[in-house]
């Protein structure tokens, strides 16, 4: 009996899906999707079958009205995702309840609802969120992460028609955390989401944004914002696949590294099919190396089926520490060390200031200095 070897697939809609983990070949870091990723740190998160550590507590604040938070069995809500990856599957076979964040139909609100992610340490762990927005609603849902974990989670977001939701998660992870996380939204008729994707701790963080369409309209910016220092590997991945007519996307992201082995990677997969037409979308990621023996690798990538859309494009850019500006402000009486703090709050700027919570956007403004001043910058 001979075996062939299988070709790779030729675009992103063939890759293998499942929500069975062993369909899923082992991973030894050669495969495209895993080349810059430090596979050993993944741990069990790459090899096991089954994890049985504690998942991290949900703790919501006050909730505005018309939003809750539940846990409930994984047959109570109908899966966003299909895994097309092992640690995505693995997370969905062991996760053994689902924390529901509900927002009822025509909630209107203001008031954020903010929900704090806890992990608890030890054993290699699973989680699973489903974060459902009812038609018409306009709310803001933050999700901040935090405590020591290894951990792999999903997160399924589903926007019912004509709703607008803007969606923040922070990784504030203890130094020694590992994660691996699968974030897919469903984007309804006349929806718009906003996601702002805040890393900034952990040891080794892989977050996967993906974006799907469920009727014409859709709307969908994907913000980011990450910040390395030595030796963490941080690394966000998104695909935003249109296949309805008539829908836009927006992809933004920027980062910052300094240390030695500081390592972040960017890769955007855009595919606009051939039944979506009308499409606008663009993409762009852009680095700022604050240090010797820090890494960015960025990768965008747009695949076109048809040639009736509105516009697609992509930009990357990497580059050092902008001495000319420190110049300009160390001229007019600035100290160094503060000359820095303001070229890199100022590259943040327009990412933090599109987190509608005022609290939190100053608390990661000085996280962001604080960093600087350890390296002594």
């Amino acid at each position: 009996m001979t075996t062939e070897a299988l070709a790779p697939p030729s675009t992103k809609s063939q890759v293998l899906r499942s929500f069975d983990v062993t369909e899923f070949p082992a991973v030894n870091g050669l495969e495209e999707e895993w080349r810059f990723t430090p596979i050993k740190r993944l741990g069990s998160l790459i090899t096991a079958t089954t994890l049985t550590g504690a998942a991290p507590g949900f703790t919501p604040g006050d909730l505005p009205a018309g939003v809750s938070v539940t846990q409930v069995d994984a047959g109570k809500v109908d899966p966003v995702l299909t895994p097309f990856d092992r640690v995505s599957a693995l997370a969905f076979g062991s996760a053994a309840a689902v924390t529901l964040i509900d927002v009822a139909a025509d909630t209107v609100s203001d008031v954020p609802a903010v929900i704090k992610v806890v992990g608890q340490g030890g054993e290699a762990a699973a989680a699973r969120t489903y974060v459902r927005v009812g038609n018409f609603a306009r709310v803001t849902i933050v999700l901040e992460q935090s405590g020591t974990a290894t951990l792999a989670d999903n997160i399924e977001v589903v926007i019912g028609d004509s709703a607008n939701l803007t969606f923040v998660t922070t990784t504030e992870w203890d130094a020694e955390s590992v994660q691996a996380q699968h974030l897919k939204f469903r984007v309804g008729k006349d929806a718009r989401v906003q996601h702002v994707q805040v890393s900034l701790g952990g040891s080794l963080v892989r977050q996967f944004a993906s974006v799907e369409y469920a009727g014409r309209g859709g709307d969908a910016e994907l913000w980011g914002l990450y910040f390395a220092d030595a030796g963490q590997h941080i690394e966000h991945r998104q695909l935003v696949d249109h296949s309805v007519s008539d829908c836009r996307s927006y992809v933004g992201y920027r980062g910052a590294l300094q240390g030695d082995s500081a390592h972040t990677v960017w890769v955007g997969d855009v595919l606009i099919r051939a039944t979506a037409t009308g499409t606008e979308t663009y993409e762009i990621n852009r680095n700022l190396v604050l240090s010797d023996g820090a890494r960015a690798d960025s990768v965008p990538n747009l695949e076109i089926e048809t040639g009736e859309i509105v516009g697609a494009g992509h930009a990357s850019a990497t580059g050092r520490f902008d001495e000319e500006q420190l110049f300009y402000l160390m001229a007019r009486g600035i100290p160094e060390s503060e000359a820095r703090k303001l070229v890199v709050r100022g590259f943040f700027a327009e990412l933090i200031n599109k987190i509608p919570v005022e609290e939190l956007r100053e608390r990661l403004g000085d996280a962001i200095e604080g960093r600087l001043a350890e390296a002594g910058a």
